[in-house]
């Protein structure tokens, strides 16, 4: 796979790293021609963020070698990159949180020249400018990045990027963040890249997304690539397979009780601005979906109910029992538990080791008047560590050094150990490989058929299909529909999504 002057952008080839008895990279390699889309696909684990720091120069190989646009370069440093014409836009937002978008934007670039003619004017009017090139869109003037969504910061960041006139794009998953609308609109910035000439390589787990966009794909497994495909002549199924070396058979493993009673009942809740009125009903082993656009809600909804957020107005029963909930801790009284979207940030203590960050919500249950039991915390650790499957070199590791699939784990199992009755999951497997995936539906589904109830806030219909009893799409702060996952497809659920539409089966499946 080459350019047309016969050249591969990039050509990375037989590189081997470790870090101490670990062998992270053994004998990789992969080749990105210009004007395309290469896909790069593996388990945590697997060596794509060792193979992609070697890139940036913050990782060097014991052997192999790294070219780029024809020439061999074999000291790469940090910084070398964006002077090569690389550009990384990282699964991490790295952005300022105080700075307003345009300081964002162009912060360290503020009098620099570029082709794409967005450099004249106030910072806002360039940032505006840049936000609608490559989006679309324009976001509120002056907020702050650390007062934008998620999705709103990724955005950002994406954009920042694409300002340097790159040679070769590294997109790391890019979309694990964002709604459907601002996906589509990223394919067709990406696609107006690859029409220019620019190489591009997208790392992600979302396997129908390196079907739909691009031209080939790396699969990598235990630090090597095991294969080079095309990837408009291959299946997602083939390609996992490929990952694990196995066949994972049920992704999606379904509960077989029958939801029992009312859990956790919302009525009339509103969260101005994004929140007017919602009501709905979660019963006993039932996973309940709840899904919809950037801004209908959700989130909101969410932060509401572990009283992260103020409610204007609406009620909440917890067992049948009306309950007010100001503060998490008074969720957590409850029996609620929330497993945030961003876990790095939110979800888990990155500096803090393992066995602290599993017995962090239950310290109450690990301690004796006041003082905490070392070994009924470590107890707690180890049951968790066994039956969540958590992939570390042990209790005291720094869950920094964890993969994305086993630090979701690791937030997932914090909660876990306090026996809440309620747990709110938000895209709790964004960023996670295949594998790792099928694990956390296995325990949302394990945890249902003992009687949890879980909402599920995802953006994944596939995910939302396969996991949940009921999906609820919320539109412009309301309920729009209520759907029965076993009799609505992907498609219905996403013109849901769009339109705010009531499928024909809402009225007999409303809870």
């Amino acid at each position: 796979m080459t350019s047309p002057s016969g050249t591969p952008a990039l050509a990375m080839t037989g590189l081997v790293k470790s870090f101490g008895p670990t062998r992270a990279l053994d004998g990789a390699g992969l080749t990105v021609a210009s004007g395309t889309i290469h896909g790069l696909v593996g388990q945590n684990g697997a060596g794509k963020s060792t193979l992609i720091k070697v890139l940036a120069g913050l990782v060097t190989p014991e052997a192999g070698m790294v070219a780029f646009d024809g020439r061999i370069l074999p000291n790469l440093r940090s910084g070398d990159a964006e002077a090569l014409g690389i550009a990384f836009i990282h699964q991490d937002r790295l952005l300022v949180p105080t700075a307003t978008v345009g300081e964002a934007l162009f912060l360290g670039r503020e009098a620099a020249g570029s082709g794409f003619g967005l450099w004249r004017g106030t910072l806002q009017e360039r940032a505006d400018a840049a936000l609608d090139r490559f989006f679309g869109l324009t976001l509120p003037r002056g907020v702050l990045i650390r007062d934008l969504s998620t999705a709103q910061q990724q955005i950002v960041q994406i954009t920042r990027a694409l300002l340097t006139d790159p040679k070769l794009v590294v997109f790391d998953e890019p979309t694990a963040a964002l709604a459907r609308r601002e996906v589509e609109s990223l394919f067709a910035a990406i696609e107006r890249l690859k029409a220019r000439g620019i190489a591009i390589l997208y790392i992600s787990h979302y396997l129908a997304e390196i079907e739909r966009i691009c031209d080939s794909v790396t699969v990598m497994r235990n630090g090597r690539d095991v294969a080079h495909l095309d990837a408009k002549a291959t299946t997602t199924s083939a390609i996992t397979r490929l990952m694990v070396d196995r066949d994972v058979t049920e992704l999606f493993p379904r509960h077989r009780n029958r939801p029992g009673g009312p859990l956790l009942m919302v009525t009339g809740l509103a969260v101005p601005p994004q929140v007017q009125d919602v009501s709905f009903t979660l019963r006993r082993g039932e996973v309940l979906g709840l899904t919809g656009l950037l801004g209908s809600g959700t989130k909101e909804v969410a932060k509401a109910l572990f009283g992260l957020a103020p409610a204007r107005a609406g009620t909440v029963s917890v067992a049948e029992q009306p309950v007010v909930i100001r503060s998490p801790a008074d969720a957590v009284r409850r029996g609620l538990a929330l497993v945030p979207e961003d876990r790095r940030a939110q979800g888990v203590a990155l500096d803090l080791g393992l066995r602290e960050n599993l017995t962090l919500a239950s310290l109450g249950r690990v301690s004796r008047r006041g003082w905490l039991d070392r070994n009924a915390e470590r107890t707690t650790a180890e049951r968790l560590v066994a039956d969540l499957q958590i992939k570390a070199g042990g209790l005291e590791v720094p869950v920094r050094t964890l993969s994305g699939g086993n630090q979701q784990k690791v937030a997932l199992g914090k909660w876990l150990a306090r026996d809440a009755g309620v747990y709110i999951l938000d895209e709790p497997t964004v960023g996670v490989d295949v594998a790792a995936k099928a694990e956390i539906y296995r325990l949302v589904a394990a945890l249902a058929d003992q009687g949890v109830g879980i909402l599920l806030l995802s953006s994944d219909l596939d995910e939302l299909l396969g996991v949940c009893d009921r999906v609820l799409v919320m539109y412009r702060g309301r309920v729009a529909s209520d759907h029965r996952a076993a009799d609505t497809s992907a498609a219905s659920l996403l013109d849901a999504t769009l339109t705010g539409s009531r499928p024909r089966e809402t009225a007999s499946h409303a809870a």
